[in-house]
């Protein structure tokens, strides 16, 4: 276990929710992202946050108890004992905020790993979970683990339990690529939390049902056909789908391009399509610039394979 003096990590955009599975599947693309620094200064007792970068006209707060990347190092450096070693910290945003992308998470899991391995890596990735969790509760109130968990690990992740934070990787189906689009629009998650019913008619819940049960088959048969059927949600979307300025011509487009299965990218306002290739992913997400365009919208397309290693050094 060798100790390093400084750490640079780039940690990726997820997509949360994927349409049928609300606060309980998440994955990881490559990009945009935030990149987080860590490095010792001994004229320094305990963590300070030293320099934010690419917030725009949005000020983030240098109280590490406010930040939550900020907070998230602070709970690990804690539970390790090292609260009064000196280390100071700089978030350098490099993606949107209220995007739907899990800016938030982020900077939260980027944090907890340019900790870790500033130390020398005590804690396994997966240790790191619940600590980056306390930094996402600091930005929506919640404490979920849907796009902070494939952002830290990788991959697509299902989550039994928030909890307890019960998370297991699933399958990935080699062809599986994603265009993700995220428009000039902003959707805050408590607002998008806030336009939710707390109550689901029985037969829409056995359709949801259904159709998470049926896209974790898709994905461990490698069934992509499977998979697509699976992508509708009858819960969430049609109480957001407002939220989001010509959302129903964009997905049309996006369906209509041979996307798997097309709809809101966490809290929205991006939204993402899965794809059999990334040249149908191109496509497809062209296809859904040109929507939202013709709804006076600008908006930025990400193509991507699914991301599989997460937080990464640099």
């Amino acid at each position: 276990m060798s100790i390093q003096k400084e750490v640079r990590v780039f940690a990726p955009a997820t997509v949360a929710n994927v349409a049928i599975g609300y606060d309980i599947l998440g994955f990881a693309i490559s990009r945009p992202g935030d990149e987080i620094v860590a490095r010792f200064n001994p004229e320094l007792k305990g963590l300070k946050i030293t320099a934010i970068t690419g917030t725009g006209d949005k000020v983030l707060p240098y109280d590490v108890e406010l930040n939550t990347a900020g907070v998230a190092a602070q709970r690990l450096l804690e539970h390790l004992g090292k609260s009064n070693v000196g280390i100071e910290m700089e978030v350098h945003k490099k993606m949107p905020f209220g995007s739907g992308l899990g800016s938030s998470a982020a900077s939260a899991a980027g944090a907890v790993v340019a900790i870790n391995e500033l130390l020398g890596a005590p804690l396994s990735r997966e240790s790191l979970l619940y600590f980056t969790v306390l930094g996402e509760v600091v930005a929506d109130g919640s404490f979920h683990a849907d796009n902070v968990a494939p952002c830290l690990v990788g991959g697509i992740t299902l989550i039994r339990s928030n909890e307890s934070l019960d998370i297991h990787h699933l399958p990935v189906p080699a062809n599986l690529h994603v265009a993700v689009i995220h428009p000039e629009l902003e959707i805050l998650t408590k607002d998008a939390r806030g336009v939710l019913s707390d109550t689901v008619p029985l037969n829409t819940a056995v359709l949801q049902m259904g159709g998470l049960a049926s896209f974790i088959v898709a994905l461990y048969t490698n069934d992509l056909p499977l998979l697509g059927r699976s992508l509708h949600d009858f819960i969430i979307e049609p109480q957001r789908k407002q939220l989001i300025k010509g959302f129903d011509d964009v997905k049309a487009v996006a369906m209509s391009r041979g996307a798997l299965g097309c709809s809101i990218s966490g809290a929205g306002p991006s939204m993402f399509a899965l794809c059999d290739s990334g040249y149908l992913a191109q496509a497809v997400g062209q296809g859904m610039i040109e929507a939202f365009a013709a709804h006076g919208i600008e908006s930025q397309l990400y193509v991507s394979p699914i991301n599989q290693k997460g937080v990464v050094v640099l």
